[in-house]
């Protein structure tokens, strides 16, 4: 690009995990087109919907582009000294008073996306000293990451499909032709599926919804919403009744088979069909498919863990690859290894995963991941009582969409005495705030994926710099951040440094390093190191240290020819780094050194199940699913005219048998009713889902007062999570039941 602000700029997409590679053409400082990068090492081209209208989103008029900090109960334009000056005049108070538990954090998804996301929450939270940390992970993936903890000693221990060399892919509530992949970061998923199909393979999906992926499935299988971990048990069952297990060389690295044999002996496929509402033919079909052949895997997503068993759902997933012998072998299931990622250490036996370090004050929910359940939320604030949240702090967050019972969480932020929010728009959460920090479009801002690079199904590295520089008056949201933390630290004065924030993060970690005596540096003096560190700023001067301890890195000079920031910059197309390996023993943290397939929290939640399932078939006659868009993510891309209208609507699909009794017609209004409220919406009638099951997506309901999102506003749709009232929690992970809860439905006259 020239210094005019016009050429091209290579930029990885930050709109979804599946982390495409951009190649942006820019006119007098703005983006005009868009385009996939077809040199990109990991998308090669492929570009989807939201990635094409990044353009779009850059420019959109509604994001904010000052802060705004409250005068007389009204948000208006203002300096960011001037903001800063107010959160330490505002905060400063509660936490004196109160503490700095007083102040909960809310981490919302557009975290995980950007480099600021990356790098510094933890160290807000610590300086905080808060545990009232709620994030979008109790929304949706908390229950793999329990699940994984249990088994490997590690929650962030996430084994991904192996979706270039797989024979056999089994989908259970996942639609990654729609979603892009989760969990699971995987560019131009349809082409890896077409792949699959060409090389002879298969794909098999479990979902009660006829998605997109499951209309271009070999088989497609319609159970009853939330019933999933009674079917995967059925399926282990079946594996052990027919002498199917074989875990092979895995078998070195496995504990507990014998228990979960038994666990297994009362989900037999007769014993599940009439709760799960699939054959036993068809169970043991999907069984013995996935043991014979010569490479499969089993990947599970949303569909299967924002449900009532979801932490069992996910922790089955890992069981059927492993007894098939699929866990840890090309083709299966695999352990990516990011360039980030800390350098594997000889095998040891580690100290394992626990929860309920601590517990919320109200309900008394267990800690998970140093995280409370976000549908807790909202009566943590309205309580009374000592300990009760005065303040609170959310970065790019929306609860009031996208946690259960938006209402009470809407009058709980009305309440608080001080929050802060840090948000490029003024929407149904933030315009609660007292003080709005907008962080700069993403052209302007730099990009590494630290969270998605974990769980990539190649290993790849890839950073984008700016490809704008900052508008004049904006600040950049590591700066946004690092000031954010000084001023809770009560370090907000001119002569605080934003950079000191960085400085002693690369103090500390070269301070464990030097300790280490596995470490690259064992024995070296720290500053030394910090002075090698390249990188325009302290986020790069991060991520620089990072790579060069990482893995692949240079080990400041251990290892000639090694990953460095410096060598990153070189391949602005990204460093392809190599298929995934197997790497089990690297991996595994628990006491015993070995994947512990009965854990005892997990045992201990099979009774809940097998209760559930001797109740058979007689459960509530109508059950409300979720549903993703391809143009759509969560709450906060409903503002753009080239991602909204069309097929992406707000709707509630019916199957057309349900609609006939209740006498509802394409396009009629219709009420639903659940445990925490009701909405009105349009009934959509379709054959695509099966009888008993209304579906509505997720993230909408832009229709509250005071937001500045105008083509959101205007089409607001209904917010789901209304149906909630955050007392339906898979409790092995605090996760909130967003998929397979009771409603009623009306027509509306």
């Amino acid at each position: 690009m020239t210094s005019s602000g016009t050429g091209t700029a290579l930029r990885v997409c930050p709109l979804c995990e599946a982390t495409c590679g951009l190649s942006l053409t820019i006119d007098g400082g703005r983006v005009t087109r868009v385009r996939g990068d077809r040199e990109d090492v990991f998308s090669a081209g492929f570009i989807c919907p939201k990635g094409a209208s990044f353009g779009e989103l850059d420019a959109d008029p509604d994001r904010l582009r000052r802060p705004l900090v409250r005068r007389a109960g009204r948000l208006v334009e203002a300096g960011w000294d001037e903001a800063f000056a107010a959160i330490a005049e505002g905060l400063g108070p509660v936490i004196r008073r109160h503490g700095g538990g007083a102040v909960g954090v809310m981490l919302g998804n557009p975290n995980v996306h950007t480099i600021a996301g990356g790098l510094y929450p933890g160290q807000l939270v610590r300086a905080l000293g808060t545990r009232n940390v709620f994030t979008a992970s109790t929304l949706d993936q908390m229950p793999k990451h329990v699940s994984c903890g249990y088994l490997f000693g590690d929650p962030d221990a996430i084994a991904v499909p192996d979706l270039d060399r797989t024979d056999h892919l089994l989908l259970i509530g996942a639609n990654p032709l729609v979603s892009n992949g989760s969990l699971a970061t995987a560019a131009d998923f349809p082409g890896k599926l077409k792949a699959l199909r060409r090389r002879g393979g298969r794909l098999v999906v479990i979902d009660p919804n006829s998605t997109r992926t499951a209309r271009a499935a070999d088989r497609h299988v319609a159970p009853r919403p939330g019933t999933d971990a009674a079917l995967l048990f059925a399926m282990v069952h079946v594996l052990f009744a027919e002498n199917l297990s074989d875990p092979g060389d895995l078998g070195r690295y496995l504990t507990g088979t014998e228990d979960v044999r038994a666990l297994a002996a009362d989900f037999t496929p007769e014993s599940v069909a009439a709760y799960c509402d699939v054959p036993p033919d068809d169970i043991r079909s999907l069984a013995r498919e996935l043991a014979a052949a010569e490479r499969a895997v089993v990947y599970g997503r949303l569909g299967s863990t924002a449900v009532e068993f979801g932490t069992l759902a996910s922790w089955l997933v890992d069981v059927l690859n492993a007894l098939t012998g699929n866990l840890d072998r090309p083709g299966g299931a695999l352990f990516p290894l990011s360039a980030t990622a800390r350098a594997p250490r000889p095998p040891k036996p580690g100290r394992g995963f626990t929860t309920g370090r601590w517990h919320s004050r109200v309900s008394g929910h267990p800690e998970i991941k140093s995280e409370l359940p976000a549908a807790a939320l909202a009566e943590e604030i309205d309580t009374p009582g000592e300990g009760r949240l005065r303040g609170l702090i959310v970065v790019a967050g929306n609860p009031v969409l996208s946690a259960p019972d938006g209402d009470r969480t809407d009058r709980a932020l009305a309440g608080l005495d001080f929050m802060v929010s840090v948000d490029p728009y003024l929407n149904e959460t933030s315009r609660h705030a007292h003080v709005v920090l907008p962080p700069p479009p993403p052209a302007q801002s730099a990009h590494f994926d630290f969270a998605f690079s974990a769980l990539a199904v190649r290993n790849t590295v890839r950073y984008s710099p700016p490809a704008l520089p900052l508008e004049a008056g904006r600040l950049d949201e590591p700066e946004i951040l690092a000031r954010l933390i000084l001023a809770v630290l009560g370090r907000s004065g001119p002569q605080e440094r934003p950079g000191s924030v960085d400085e002693e993060a690369i103090a500390h970690r070269l301070g464990k390093e030097t300790a280490d005596p596995h470490s690259p540096v064992h024995g070296k003096d720290p500053g030394a190191l910090a002075a090698v560190l390249t990188g325009r700023t302290g986020y790069e001067r991060r991520l620089d240290l990072m790579l060069r301890l990482g893995p692949y890195g240079e080990g400041f000079g251990a290892e000639p020819g090694g990953l460095s920031l410096t060598e990153l910059l070189r391949h602005p197309h990204g460093i392809d780094l190599g298929p995934l390996r197997p790497r089990i023993a690297e991996v595994l943290r628990t006491p015993s050194g070995t994947v512990e397939l009965a854990p005892a929290p997990i045992v201990a939640d099979v009774p809940r199940l097998r209760e559930a399932v001797a109740g058979g078939a007689g459960g509530p006659a109508l059950v409300l699913i979720g549903r993703r868009h391809l143009r759509s993510n969560n709450s906060w891309m409903h503002n753009l005219p080239a991602l909204t209208g069309g097929s992406n609507r707000c709707t509630a699909q019916m199957h057309p048998d349900d609609a006939k009794r209740l006498g509802v017609a394409d396009g009629d209004p219709v009420r639903i009713k659940g445990d925490g409220g009701e909405i009105v919406l349009p009934a959509e009638i379709t054959e695509a889902l099966r009888r008993g099951v209304v579906c509505v997506p997720h993230g909408w309901g832009h229709d509250r007062e005071g937001t500045r999102q105008t083509r959101a506003a205007r089409e607001p749709g209904a917010n789901v999570n209304q149906l909630l009232d955050g007392s339906r929690l898979d409790p092995l992970s605090g996760t909130a039941v967003l998929n397979g809860f009771p409603i009623q439905v009306e027509a509306v006259r």
